[in-house]
């Protein structure tokens, strides 16, 4: 039997960080339980709202958020604030498909234009890796802005 899974970010700024990475992948944020989104409502706001109702204090409600992929594929991933900082290299990080089915110069040109659009959001370029065949298309490692290494693929 297989299992789903969801993918747990440590951040120190739960909704800025999925924030960043639901503009990443395209991914949405769920609205709260119960509450009917208008189309177009922001979900965020709709959490804010939710959580003052609930009597959450506001120094407590940017503890958690989440993610799930719109289209029900993907898993969802899922942000909960800690105190901690990151100290170092992620031993699992997430490999973004930006330049499927392409090769050579077209791939490392796609992944150069989707580095670019990231860093314009908030990541950090690391460092390029050239293709080299037959085990290597190429990739760029990137930075989240809390620091999390991902790889452009």
């Amino acid at each position: 039997m297989s299992r789903t899974i969801q993918v747990t970010f440590d951040a120190h700024d739960p909704k800025a960080l999925s924030t960043f990475w639901r503009d990443v992948l395209g991914y949405v944020h769920p609205g709260p339980p119960g509450v009917e989104l208008p189309a177009g409502a922001d979900p965020l706001a709709a959490w804010d709202e939710f959580l003052e109702r609930a009597g959450v204090p506001e120094d407590q409600r940017n503890t958690a958020s989440a993610l799930e992929d719109p289209d029900g594929d993907g898993p969802r991933i899922f942000f909960q604030q800690v105190p901690e900082d990151k100290v170092a290299k992620n031993r699992v990080h997430l490999d973004v498909r930006a330049a499927p089915g392409l090769e050579g110069a077209d791939r490392m040109a796609a992944l150069e234009a989707e580095c670019d659009r990231l860093v314009a959001l908030g990541a950090k370029r690391i460092q390029r890796f050239e293709p080299a065949p037959p085990l290597s298309l190429g990739t760029i490692v990137m930075n989240d802005p809390e620091g999390n290494e991902f790889c452009l693929d």
